[in-house]
């Protein structure tokens, strides 16, 4: 079974995430679909507590926003390390529209990469899979501080002294 970064511990990944040209039936099992597939079936997904929608780089997250409430999951897709797109569309969902859920980060998704996203909103990492999920974790504290306000801590180090 793959594994995950979950709030700051390695767990089961018990969530498929479905091929952006997926067509037909989803099996009876977790699944995060793409936006595309989200909004063509929409009606009968919504019934389900079970579908999460992964974001690619270029689907602002103001697409999904009136449906968050009914969505357990949103995973955003990075294509390459350097496509920070993403890192904001984290912080929209957590401080714009107030999303309680749990921010996947997925694709090239690596070590040196984890503390900046969790303190843009994202509380899970699927790692690379030629990637060391136990190195990648050490990531997530490879600073004690910082100095500004973020998702994660909304206080500057200024307002903390």
């Amino acid at each position: 079974m793959p594994k995950l970064i979950k709030d700051n511990q390695i767990i089961d990944d018990n969530w498929i995430v479905v091929d952006a040209d997926f067509e037909g039936a989803l099996p009876e099992q977790p699944a995060i679909v793409p936006l595309s597939y989200w909004n063509q079936n929409k009606a009968s997904l919504s019934a389900r507590s079970d579908i999460g929608v992964w974001l690619d780089s270029h689907e602002e997250p103001s697409h999904i926003a009136s449906d968050l409430d009914s969505i357990p999951v949103v995973a955003i897709n990075f294509p390459k390390f350097a496509d920070g797109r993403g890192y904001s569309y984290a912080r929209l969902l957590r401080e714009r529209f107030n999303y309680k859920g749990e921010i996947r980060a997925v694709g090239d998704v690596l070590q040196d990469q984890l503390f900046y996203m969790k303190r843009c909103g994202f509380n899970a990492f699927a790692v690379r899979a030629d990637r060391d999920i136990e190195v990648a974790l050490t990531g997530l504290n490879v600073f004690s501080n910082s100095y500004q306000a973020a998702c994660d801590r909304n206080t500057p180090l200024f307002r903390r002294r």
